[in-house]
């Protein structure tokens, strides 16, 4: 990725292609993580609990009801932000600006390729819609505590696409999560099987999402930015026609907190971080590995349930959701230290 400047030449932003080269060695998962994978995986787990706050204010303070309409505004807002900072020069969508001669005027990216990424961004479409649904209906606790057994799904489908295998440090520390989410579950009793099943179908949308990043970065060409632009002008036009279909542009005129300065400004702060979410998503992927990028969203969970609980209030807090939180956030501690360690 070249960040083009009238001082600067070649100067490289985060993800490069030295990055997508981790790709064709996935089966090797000894060596320490880097300092840019340590930077890479704070930034998206602060991005990650921000955005949460932002989407649950809208969905549950101004029970806004179109879960459909917020992704929308965040895709058109990715895509503008994308397209000024391509304009200006400051990103390229490529690793190298080889397709940049190219380039089609009005998708900026060759029509071969962004057919090559459609798996990706329907992949994406539906890991949005899916994840964004699953924050409605639960509280910010529970919804964190399933959230944890994504480590589960990710390994399966990393397993089941690259033949990837972990060691047994991995494996155990994972097991520690998972029987940390079940603890924490154990007391709750607002069971709804619809939400709890969505929650769960948003943990395999995100394992295939994430895998997907990985093997579609290096194959296609692009860097992150080119496939969050992909991402964008694919799922957009799609998500704008359900969302007609729906009914929920037009009923969103008579929405009565519409015209609130406090709900305006939640809405632009979530498109904002959904932005960088989704940048923080591939630099961690791409640098460290699925599995990684799902352990990262695990350790955020412990800042994302406190400040969820203050805010919103939810699942009390009794000792078996005590338990069962401390024995996630140690077991994603211990995978945090084999990654350290290269163990």
């Amino acid at each position: 990725m070249v960040l083009s400047s009238p001082f600067k030449k070649n100067q490289t932003l985060p993800i490069t292609d030295e990055v997508y080269r981790k790709v064709e060695d996935r089966n090797s998962y000894s060596k320490a993580m880097s300092k840019k994978g340590i930077y890479a995986a704070i930034s998206y787990m602060s991005c990650a609990v921000l955005l949460i706050m932002f989407n649950k204010s809208a969905l549950s303070s101004y029970k806004f009801p179109y879960v459909n309409v917020i992704t929308l505004l965040q895709l058109i807002c990715s895509c503008v932000f994308l397209y000024v900072m391509r304009h200006w020069k400051i990103i390229s969508f490529t690793n190298d600006g080889s397709l940049r001669s190219f380039d089609n005027p009005i998708i900026l990216v060759p029509f071969k390729t962004l057919v090559q990424t459609l798996p990706l961004t329907l992949s994406y479409l539906l890991y949005m819609l899916v994840s964004m649904e699953s924050v409605r209906g639960i509280s910010v606790p529970m919804y964190t505590t399933l959230r944890r057994t994504t480590v589960a799904f990710t390994m399966v489908v990393e397993y089941l696409v690259a033949r990837q295998k972990y060691s047994r440090h991995v494996v155990g520390s994972v097991a520690i999560i998972i029987l940390g989410a079940f603890v924490a579950g154990a007391r709750d009793l607002s069971f709804d099987f619809y939400s709890y099943g969505v929650v769960l179908l948003s943990n395999l949308c995100t394992a295939v999402y994430l895998t997907s990043i990985a093997r579609l970065g290096k194959s296609s060409g692009l860097n992150s930015f080119g496939l969050m632009w992909c991402n964008g002008i694919i799922c957009g036009p799609i998500l704008l026609l359900w969302t007609f279909v729906q009914g929920d542009l037009q009923m969103l005129i008579s929405f009565p907190h519409l015209s609130s300065h406090g709900f305006q400004a939640v809405m632009l702060l979530s498109c904002v971080m959904a932005f960088f979410l989704n940048y923080t998503v591939f630099w961690n992927t791409a640098l460290n590995s699925a599995l990684t990028q799902t352990i990262c969203g695990n350790l955020k969970d412990v800042f994302t349930i406190g400040l969820g609980w203050l805010w919103f209030g939810g699942l009390p807090f009794d000792l078996f959701n005590i338990l069962g939180q401390g024995i996630g956030f140690l077991g994603s501690c211990f995978y945090a230290y084999c990654k350290l360690k290269g163990k």
